[in-house]
């Protein structure tokens, strides 16, 4: 903000003279940037002793003190240099070609770095804008319907426009230079502001020059910042960038609207896109969070009435378990999971169910985003590739796919062994400390360290994909950002919900029993839930690994890097140098020094992994909304912080829609639906509970249901060298001990087999499953159909300006007729109409 406050002491005495060419007329449109080794004097006195190296190397032999691979290299440098020049120069004349106008500035102010200041002419804006078909505003006003919204939430809007008509937009339609009558060009410079005139530039021009083979030799590209607002019938010279900093980049105003249109005008559609689907998903999240809380709280009321935790907690059942690990661990009392057993009945209770409906239900509400912009121009490439020259690649990237995901798969094979290591560890530690709270200390130590691990591998992931596009060569730049954009996703997604799918569906369920478990890497026995289930563990991970995602990698990695990067650059330059440049310095010039825009690309995926968390398990997690809402808030003023302080202006691209990023969303919104039906069938005790309650129950509630899920084990019947070394651990002999299943007693005639309850209850949990699915996926139809696509209004006003424009051109068609009448008062021979038009 201090770089743009002081451009006003650098201006000249006339504000039209910046920023324009030197003669003050011509108006710069883009900036391209390049490195300069040496001045241009001494590049053509190393262009003229390389032309006669060899005649001067045969009258004069070299001095003793010259090295003779200094010499070369340095002219192999020279060479290098004049070739980059010469591409350079080619590259511009390309330019010139297609009717650009160009002002060069090399090593003025900053040392080693070039300027190329580009010109749109008059004549290249209207030729490209045609091409392009951009709409542009025409002399039509038309009023706007339903404005009582805008009217309601007054205080909530920005204050970008205070003496415009909010009710009122200038129709637009397709420019046309043969139908220049219809739009307002009384101050052709205004009529395409800075955003038209930097896309137009930076589309077809370049796309034509870029494919000679000067391709790479401008190094960086930065746009210019200035703008013109218009209020009303004035025109006030102020900064677009500005207003974005007071008004939308500031933490103060979070609760405010952002300004999208001048969003949209300044970065371009594609931005405005971005920040548009993110404002709308935030919104969308306040409803969710207020149930998500709902339901926790509810939880939190009922926990005292809740006869599972009850029974845990009665210490007069006298429940021995058996040992969760082999021989160091001992038996014991199953009031000790008192606590655990209360935490998890915050989250899975009876308004979990209804609560997954819900989410189910808003998926598609909040899906229901309907964009219409103008269509994506890309730029294709020059290479013409067959499947044969392709196959290679593909084969390639499939194999490195299914490599990388083998990679996550290890991952978190790693991390199970580390708790099932370090459990038996603190088990045989000696220190009463270490032998306290050994779940909770593995459980949080265990997330910690996969979330780590899954920020780590993020970066490795996103580079990979990347290489791996770059090596299928595709045809467009939307094609490869596309499939760049599939492979980056999937192997994020993989690496994010792993952990997460292992603690919901295979943790405590591949153990085996007393007596006959299931052992890896030789000793390593399978680890197993707690009494109350593996939901809380799952609870604890989705919330270490998505708030941590949202705090260090999105938020302070954001925040801090940025900052470091220019606290290193700072200690660099002398403090008084570095006043001096920015009083000398122009903006093009000033903006060199930000960093680089790289897409929208990891804006995105961030925000699809955290819709991912908030949807896929929030049967678990419930305050998973409420978290996201948050991080919104703060990752809106953050986003915009970044693009107006730190980064060079963005293309202004065109978009219709977020493009294949909705295709995700939908996505995950139907794999939701069948993941958060499992998670309450086969991760929580919900279904049990209402077996138990309608077929077992003696008095039709849940008293008795603990000790129906315990089945028994006779410790007699331990293999050789895994029962407990410590057998008098709780002062008594223990001879027949208990684990949470659903299996026949030992004295029965199939011992240890899975009972009839077992059976009876995945019955019951594969009925819900479907019967959740499918009237989940009703309910949703039913939704989505009965939410048009295009409101009422909307379609109202497309139909109104139709007839606008249908009126506009019957008005300039009569006022062109009344021209030329007035001007050739000879009378016209009519035209019968042909008897086929009647």
């Amino acid at each position: 903000i201090k770089l743009i406050k002081s451009q006003g002491n650098e201006r000249p005495k006339d504000p039209k003279l910046w920023p324009y060419f030197q003669d003050g007329l011509r108006r710069i449109d883009y900036v391209l940037t390049y490195h300069v080794q040496k001045p241009q004097s001494t590049r053509k006195q190393s262009a003229k002793s390389c032309l006669c190296f060899k005649f001067r190397r045969e009258q004069s032999s070299p001095p003793v003190h010259e090295d003779p691979e200094l010499a070369a290299q340095e002219q192999r440098l020279d060479y290098h240099e004049d070739d980059q020049r010469l591409r350079r120069e080619e590259f511009e004349e390309n330019l010139r070609e297609m009717g650009l106008e160009m002002e060069r500035e090399e090593g003025n102010k900053i040392p080693g770095v070039g300027f190329l200041k580009i010109h749109a002419p008059w004549e290249v804006l209207c030729r490209e804008a045609e091409f392009m078909k951009l709409k542009m505003p025409t002399f039509k006003v038309f009023v706007l319907v339903n404005m009582f919204v805008q009217k309601v939430t007054a205080t909530l809007q920005p204050k970008v426009g205070e003496n415009r008509v909010e009710n009122e937009k200038y129709l637009s339609y397709p420019f046309s230079r043969e139908k220049q009558h219809l739009f307002d060009l009384s101050d052709r410079n205004s009529f395409f502001d800075s955003k038209t005139r930097s896309s137009i530039v930076s589309t077809n021009p370049f796309r034509k020059a870029f494919c000679l083979p000067s391709q790479g030799q401008f190094k960086t590209k930065c746009h210019l910042s200035p703008d013109l607002i218009t209020k009303g019938p004035d025109v006030i010279l102020i900064l677009s960038l500005q207003i974005l900093c007071e008004e939308w980049a500031s933490y103060s105003i979070f609760y405010k609207y952002q300004p999208i249109g001048l969003i949209r005008k300044y970065f371009g559609e594609k931005v405005g896109l971005y920040f548009a689907w993110l404002g709308v998903y935030t919104q969308m999240l306040i409803p969710a969070a207020i149930v998500g809380v709902i339901v926790f709280l509810y939880g939190c009321v009922t926990v005292e009435d809740n006869i599972p935790s009850m029974e845990v907690c009665d210490e007069r059942n006298n429940i021995t378990m058996c040992p969760i690990c082999d021989r160091v661990c001992s038996y014991w009392k199953l009031v000790t999971a008192c606590g655990t057993a209360r935490a998890s009945h915050l989250f899975d209770n009876a308004a979990t169910v209804f609560f997954a409906i819900f989410m189910a239900l808003w998926e598609i509400c909040a899906l229901i985003l309907h964009f219409c912009f103008n269509s994506l121009h890309t730029h294709p490439q020059n290479v013409k590739l067959t499947c044969r020259d392709r196959m290679p690649a593909y084969m390639t990237i499939i194999v490195m796919m299914v490599f990388l995901i083998c990679v996550t798969l290890a991952i978190v094979f790693g991390v199970v062994l580390y708790r099932v290591s370090i459990m038996t560890a603190l088990h045989m530690s000696s220190t009463p400390s270490f032998r306290t709270n050994i779940r909770a200390t593995v459980k949080t130590t265990a997330a910690i360290i996969n979330l780590i691990i899954i920020i780590i591998m993020d970066e490795v992931y996103g580079a990979i994909a990347r290489w791996l596009t770059i090596m299928e060569v595709p045809k467009t730049d939307k094609s490869f950002e596309e499939r760049l954009i599939f492979k980056t996703f999937i192997l994020k997604f993989a690496n994010a919900f792993t952990p997460i799918v292992y603690l919901a569906f295979f943790r405590g369920r591949i153990i085996g029993r007393p007596g006959k478990y299931i052992y890896v890497m030789g000793s390593y026995r399978m680890e197993e839930c707690a009494h109350a289930g593996c939901l809380m563990e799952l609870c604890i991970q989705l919330c270490i690994t998505m708030l941590g995602k949202q705090l260090i990698q999105n938020n302070l990695f954001e925040i801090g890097v940025p900052k470091l990067k220019k606290m290193l650059r700072q200690r660099k330059i002398d403090k008084k140098h570095q006043e001096e440049l920015d009083k000398t310095l122009h903006r093009h010039e000033k903006d060199h020094f930000l960093g680089p825009f790289v897409g929208l690309n990891p804006e995105y995926m961030e925000m699809i992994i955290q819709f991912g968390m908030v949807t896929l398990f929030v049967a678990s997690f419930p305050l998973a909304p409420l978290f996201a809402l948050l991080n919104n808030i703060i990752e809106i003023r953050l986003d915009a912080k970044k693009f107006v302080t730190e980064l060079r202006r963005p293309i202004a691209v065109r978009a219709k829609d977020i493009g294949i990023w909705y295709t995700l969303l939908r996505g995950l919104s139907k794999v939701a639906v069948i993941v958060n039906a499992f998670v309450i069938s086969f991760t929580s005790d919900f279904i049990p509970r209402l077996v138990y309650q309608y077929m077992y129950s003696p008095d039709g509630t849940l008293h008795g249901f603990v000790n129906h899920t315990l089945s028994y084990f006779n410790v007699s019947h331990f293999q050789p060298g895994t029962e407990p070394t410590e057998s008098m651990h709780l002062g008594y002999k223990v001879e027949v001990c208990r684990y949470k299943d659903y299996r026949d007693p030992p004295w029965s005639d199939t011992p240890y087999e899975f009972s009839r309850q077992f059976w009876a209850i995945l019955a019951a949990r594969l009925a819900f499953v479907i019967v959740f699915q499918n009237v989940v996926m009703l309910m949703s139809d039913f939704v989505d159909w009965l939410i048009p696509d295009i409101p009422k209004d909307i379609s109202i006003q497309i139909h109104n300006e139709r007839n606008l424009i249908v009126e506009l051109f019957m008005k300039q068609e009569q006022g062109k007729k009344y021209r030329n009448t007035i001007g050739d008062p000879s009378p016209q021979p009519l035209r019968s109409r042909p008897s086929s038009q009647a």
